[in-house]
């Protein structure tokens, strides 16, 4: 129940009109005041303020109650609810807890008996092989017994045998001796005429040697101008190799677009003139590579590099279709010219 006054009836919250209501004026007194009188007194209009504000009221209170008793309520059931649904969930584990361990003690049961049944049969195992191994440890002391007996005796008649060994060995080797001497002092003289027979042949090799190196031509050297021993044939190279002032290398090389490599120069043939005896080769020596044009057989081609003070020769002893055959010259010493 509200405290202030209901609104009036009027439309919106405004005050009522402050204007009193109208009064038939008043007739002037017929006489007017006395001499001397005071004024006469005049109260002041009555003021009017603005009603009080209006408030709606508050809900009753028992409709509050009531919805916080249905909440309240609710709450508890759920809670009843699930304690409910919480002790079966317990019930439910307590149950198969106890199935697992009826479970796991059937398990350790049987593990039990079949841990007690391994152990007595290890056991009795063990107890065997003890037994097996004392009986081997007497039978090999005995056998040891019997074997040193055995060995002494080996021993003994191995020492009788190695005496007599020993001494027919000695006898034996006095006779080879007597048979080997005679055979050195043989042998000794056969090997002298053997000496003989060879200083004899080296003497006549030496002397072809020499006949066949006088017998070499000697060709003009383009470069120093000296004469140089030239072999024409596979005999005269073999007596310039037994002489061993230079080193050579045989070559045979075909036509073809690729040079030939000979000891440390590289070598390609051009053109091959057998019916002339004439051929053209390109010679690569220190990455530089210069035409031999027309040369002829046993001709001596000389040419330097920087390996040595002295000049690389190539002579071609046979000229065929496409084909040339011959050595290369290089000196023994080979150093950095200066």
């Amino acid at each position: 129940m509200s405290i202030f006054p209901n609104p009036s009836p009027r439309s919106g919250s405004e005050p009522p009109s402050s204007t009193p209501p109208a009064s038939p004026p008043s007739a002037p007194p017929p006489y007017g005041p006395p001499p001397g009188a005071p004024p006469p007194y005049y109260a002041a209009p009555p003021q009017y303020s603005a009603p009080p504000q209006y408030y709606p009221p508050p809900p009753p209170p028992s409709e509050g109650l009531g919805w916080k008793f249905g909440v309240l309520f609710g709450v508890v059931v759920a809670l009843i609810a699930a304690n409910i649904y919480w002790y079966m969930q317990l019930d439910k584990v307590k149950k198969q807890l106890t199935e697992a361990n009826d479970t796991a003690q059937s398990r350790i049961d049987k593990l039990e008996a079949a841990t007690s049944v391994s152990t007595q049969s290890n056991r009795r195992t063990v107890e065997q092989l003890r037994e097996q191994l004392e009986r081997a440890r007497r039978q090999a002391n005995q056998a040891a017994g019997d074997a040193k007996d055995e060995a002494l005796k080996k021993v003994d008649e191995t020492r009788a045998a190695l005496e007599a060994a020993q001494a027919q060995a000695k006898q034996e080797l006095t006779s080879d001796i007597s048979r080997v001497r005679d055979a050195a002092d043989s042998k000794i003289s056969e090997v002298g005429t053997q000496v003989t027979a060879v200083k004899g042949d080296v003497a006549s090799t030496r002397s072809e040697l020499e006949k066949t190196v006088a017998d070499l031509k000697r060709a003009t050297g383009e470069i120093d101008g000296h004469s140089v021993l030239i072999a024409t044939n596979q005999k005269e190279l073999s007596a310039l190799q037994a002489l061993g002032e230079r080193n050579y290398v045989q070559f045979t090389i075909a036509k073809a677009k690729t040079p030939q490599k000979v000891g440390d120069v590289m070598i390609r043939l051009t053109k091959a003139d057998p019916k002339k005896f004439r051929y053209t080769i390109e010679l690569t020596a220190d990455d530089k590579t210069t035409e031999k044009r027309d040369r002829t057989v046993n001709e001596p081609l000389q040419f330097m590099t920087s390996k040595a003070k002295q000049p690389y020769e190539i002579v071609v002893n046979d000229v065929k279709k496409d084909t040339i055959v011959g050595y290369v010259s290089i000196p023994k010493v080979l150093n950095t010219r200066n």
